[in-house]
């Protein structure tokens, strides 16, 4: 089948009078790299063939991958084809990242969105049960078992537990979230594992309260995951607390 055949399948979408060309050949070339037409790491079509097949111009069409590649979705190179990168929270991740580290402020702000969301995913987690993010949980309280006493390996298997929760909901668009929210995550974990009044048990009740989430869900119990995910935050929110006493000269 010739090259130009292929490609015309890919996409399969025509403008329809978009406010702004470049607008409705970026959304097209999204569609077909969240419809999975486009796999994570394949060339997209060069620039002018992108502009032949939607009838726009070259700068039209270069300006549709910059859409993309600003908004993390492809990877360009000068004088090489745009790739489609996988799809991951990494942008968010990056704007949650300078946030957090602004002010003390900023970062409680994030802590309050992420109990909000949580909770939500928590009871969508017990529904669905998916058993590829159980097994990720599973292995994230074992790791940070093994992590007591060891702030940055605790860190890490902290985050992984929550990634494991937004994959037991089995929704892509919820990992993607999870996992835009890491540097907000890793903040907390990090500012709360070096304190130096934390003590083993204060270790063990943090890997406790992760099982009991884990146990509810792994369950399938919506209503027993939604009371340990808030048992859970409201720990957080206590130590929170303790720690703006000591750094309350960092709030904006």
């Amino acid at each position: 089948m010739p090259a130009d055949a292929e490609r015309k399948s890919i996409f399969a979408a025509k403008l329809a009078s978009p406010s702004r060309l470049a607008d409705g050949v970026s959304d097209a070339i999204a569609a077909a790299l969240f419809d999975g037409r486009i796999a994570p790491g394949e060339a997209l079509p060069p620039e002018g063939e992108i502009a032949r097949e939607f009838g726009v111009s070259k700068p039209i069409a270069r300006e549709a991958l910059r859409h993309l590649t600003s908004a993390g979705l492809v990877s360009t190179q000068q004088g090489k084809v745009a790739r489609a990168k996988a799809l991951s929270g990494e942008p968010m991740d990056r704007i949650y990242a300078y946030a957090v580290r602004s002010s003390l402020t900023r970062l409680q702000e994030a802590n309050e969105m992420r109990r909000v969301i949580e909770v939500g995913i928590a009871r969508l987690a017990a529904e669905r049960r998916d058993p590829r993010g159980l097994e990720v949980m599973h292995q994230a309280v074992l790791d940070m078992q093994d992590g007591i006493g060891k702030p940055g390996d605790f860190t890490e298997a902290d985050i992984q537990f929550h990634l494991g929760l937004a994959m037991a909901t089995g929704n892509a668009m919820i990992r993607i979230q999870m996992e835009g929210m890491r540097s907000v995550q890793r903040e907390v974990s990090e500012l709360f594992s070096r304190r130096s009044n934390r003590t083993n048990a204060d270790w063990l009740a943090t890997v406790e309260r992760h099982q009991a989430i884990y146990d509810a869900i792994a369950a399938g119990d919506t209503d027993l995951a939604d009371r340990r995910i808030h048992e859970h935050f409201d720990a957080a929110d206590i130590a929170s607390l303790e720690l703006a006493g000591k750094l309350g000269g960092q709030s904006a």
